[in-house]
């Protein structure tokens, strides 16, 4: 038996019950979860260095829409201020290193 403690996709228990697999949950409040996506998060951009690939980009961003929906953001929020920050101080294209400021 694996032990975890770590929030998962909502379709995780029926997938483990597919396979004829007997689990425990239990459901946490919006706060609660919180911590566990911010956990969670942390566990997804480890994956990313790790393999690089668009698989893991999409975990981290339905994190980091979940994370908004619970701190009361829609997906539509998150993405408007992407923009907005981009327009006011650009994105990443240009692959500029910043080193020193005088």
């Amino acid at each position: 038996m694996k032990t975890y403690d770590k929030i998962v996709r909502d379709k995780i228990p029926q997938i483990i019950d597919n396979a004829g697999k007997k689990f425990d949950i239990h459901i946490v409040s919006d706060d609660e979860a919180i911590s566990y996506l911010d956990t969670k998060l942390d566990e997804e951009v480890k994956e990313f260095h790790e393999d690089n690939n668009l698989e893991e980009l999409a975990d981290v961003m339905e994190i980091l829409f979940s994370l908004a929906k619970k701190m009361g953001y829609s997906e539509d929020d998150l993405l408007n201020k992407r923009l907005e920050k981009k327009e006011s101080n650009g994105g990443f294209d240009k692959n500029i290193i910043l080193t020193k400021v005088y």
